[in-house]
C-alpha cells in the first residue's frame, strides 16, 4: 500500500496510546476545513513511502511505541488495507483507523477479522447539511448511517467527532447530530484551526462558550461528550 506520510511518534493521535500515525492519499471529500489538502488533491504528485520503510520503523521502535493510527485522506478507500494492518497487527501492535465513514464494508471487515482495534469516525455535519460541508454539490449519507448503525451495535470500539465550523454548524445542526448518533458511547467535538495547508480558505472557529453550549445540549444522547482543543 502506498504511504504518504509519517509521523514517528504521536501522543495525541491514538487516546491512550504512544502511536506512530501513517498517511494515506486519496479521499473521496472535499472538506474545506481539511489540513492535508495534498493528500486529498495532490497526492500522486507526493513522495512515496514504501511499505518496507514503515515496518522497519515500527519493528525497531517495538517496545516504545505501542499503536499505529491510520488516517489520510481517506484510508478505506485503499483495497489493500486490511493486508497493511495485519502485518501491523503482526508485530503486536493496536491499530486505529481515521475514516469518513462511507465504506461501511471496509469497517465491518477490518472489525470482523480483529484488524483494526477502534475507529475515528468524522460525522461532518446532520445529514441534510452534508454535501456543502464535504466539498460535493450533493451527497447520499446512506453508507456513512450504515458505519454509524454498526458502530452503535457495540462490537467495537469507537468515536465519532466533529470538526465545528462556525459557518457550518450551528445548534440546530449539532442536535440533529445527537439524534443521529444517540446512545454513542463517545463524541468529540474539534476546535478548527485554520492553516495554509486546509483546502478552503476564510472558515472560523466556533467560540469557546458556543461550543460548551453545543456539548450541553448533546449531552442527554450520547454516553461521552468532550471538547477538544478548547481551552
Amino acid at each position: 500500500m502506498d504511504i504518504f506520510g509519517l509521523e514517528k511518534l504521536s501522543l495525541v493521535d491514538y487516546d491512550g496510546f504512544v502511536a506512530a500515525t501513517v498517511f494515506t492519499g486519496s479521499c473521496n471529500f472535499r472538506c474545506g476545513f481539511c489540513h492535508n489538502s495534498a493528500l486529498v488533491l495532490d497526492f500522486n504528485s507526493q513522495p512515496v513511502i514504501h511499505e518496507s520503510e514503515i515496518f522497519d520503523y515500527l519493528k525497531k521502535r517495538k517496545g516504545i511505541l505501542e499503536g499505529v493510527c491510520i488516517t489520510g485522506g481517506e484510508p478505506t478507500l485503499n483495497p489493500d488495507l486490511p493486508e497493511f494492518i495485519g502485518k501491523i497487527k503482526n508485530l503486536g501492535y493496536s491499530v486505529k483507523v481515521d475514516t469518513n465513514g462511507t465504506n461501511p464494508e471496509m469497517v465491518k471487515l477490518l472489525s470482523t477479522e480483529k484488524l483494526a482495534d477502534y475507529f475515528a469516525v468524522d460525522i461532518k455535519n446532520d445529514r441534510e447539511n452534508y454535501a456543502e460541508i464535504i466539498g460535493l454539490k450533493t451527497f447520499d449519507t446512506k453508507n456513512v448511517e450504515k458505519t454509524v448503525e454498526f458502530l452503535l451495535s457495540g462490537k467495537v470500539k469507537y468515536e465519532f467527532r466533529t470538526t465545528l465550523i462556525a459557518e457550518y454548524h450551528k445548534a440546530e445542526n449539532i442536535r440533529k447530530i445527537g439524534e443521529w448518533i444517540k446512545g454513542a458511547d463517545k463524541y468529540f467535538m474539534q476546535k478548527f484551526k485554520s492553516g495554509e495547508n486546509c483546502i478552503a480558505q476564510g472558515l472560523s472557529p466556533v467560540p469557546t462558550e458556543t461550543a460548551k453550549e453545543f456539548a450541553e445540549l448533546i449531552r442527554p444522547l450520547v454516553k461521552r461528550v468532550d471538547l477538544r482543543g478548547y481551552g
